[in-house]
């Protein structure tokens, strides 16, 4: 039996939910198949209060060992270096985590605001927000640079707000089975967060952006990338080939992308709903306005009637 121990910090609970919406297989599924055991995660455990606590305890006192440490939120270091903005019965989030995190075979930071510090330590950042292992773009976060889980690796990232079920079932699946989970320069899994996919590939207002029809409201046809402000052609995650519930993305329902699943989410992409004029990478803005007059006369009629 796999024992998981899933922590949960600066968090708005989205991760856990979008965990809990897996298809193909399911939740359930999963866990049978799997043989784990969701030893302790304050949400789905039956237990509460003190009972739940004696979970923590009990690897706490002993040289029991963790296999699998998922933490969901980011590490609240405030105020004043107290940890004292989050607390698990009386012990603060961060402690907890200085006590279980050396325990794991394999810790996997669930989230944008695990992976990386996400929302809540956007600026002015009150309560002194960081990642596990990174803090935005700087390797390092809570644990310091050279942690390093029971197993020999890093804190893996499965970055997203929220990460797509998929991506913590796969990730899962691999590390228990012992297979080699390539990273990326994140720490994250390539197979969902490689250079070279982007929430751009797959989006069906592909043919619009190839064309240069830019939407230019809310509701309109055609791409979101220059007037409203979609971060999709340089944010690389597989969303619009994964799908959500197998069937949406935001882009697909007229939504910019916001780029939730890079290290400077959410500040990197401020303001929203409008077109950063350099972005990191990707879609260059002055190239894409020069064409943008050949690739009007050559946009297909069909196009120009919408």
């Amino acid at each position: 039996m796999v024992n998981i121990v899933w922590l949960q910090g600066a968090t708005d609970n989205g991760c856990l939910i979008s965990f809990l919406n897996a298809q193909q297989p399911g939740v359930y599924d999963a866990i049978e198949k799997l043989g784990v055991n969701i030893e302790y995660q304050n949400t789905l455990s039956p237990q509460s209060g003190p009972k739940l606590l004696e979970v923590l305890k009990s690897y706490e006192n002993s040289d029991k060992d963790i296999d699998v440490l998922i933490i969901e939120g980011s590490v609240p270091r405030g105020p004043n270096g107290t940890g004292g903005a989050c607390l698990i019965g009386s012990k603060t989030f961060k402690d907890w985590l200085e006590v279980l995190a050396p325990k794991a075979q394999y810790i996997i930071a669930l989230g944008t605001c695990a992976s990386f510090g996400g929302i809540p330590a956007a600026p002015p950042n009150p309560t002194d927000c960081t990642g596990v292992q990174w803090h935005k773009k700087e390797f390092g976060g809570f644990l310091g640079k050279d942690f390093k889980s029971k197993a020999g690796l890093p804190v893996v990232n499965i970055s997203g707000c929220p990460a797509h079920p998929d991506w913590v079932i796969q990730t899962l699946v691999a590390l228990l089975l012992g297979k080699n989970v390539e990273l990326d320069k994140y720490n994250r899994p390539k197979d969902f967060y490689s250079e070279d996919i982007t929430v751009h590939d797959g989006c069906p207002r592909n043919e619009y952006y190839s064309f240069k029809l830019a939407a230019e409201k809310f509701g309109d046809k055609g791409c979101l990338y220059f007037n409203l402000g979609c971060a999709g052609p340089h944010t690389h995650s597989d969303c619009n080939k994964r799908l959500w519930n197998r069937q949406s993305s935001l882009t697909r329902y007229g939504m910019p992308c916001h780029g939730c699943t890079r290290p400077d989410f959410p500040e990197g992409i401020w303001p929203f709903f409008k077109r950063r004029d350099l972005p990191v990478s990707g879609v260059k803005v002055i190239p894409y306005l020069i064409g943008s007059g050949f690739m009007e006369l050559a946009r297909p009629a069909r196009l120009k009637n919408e």
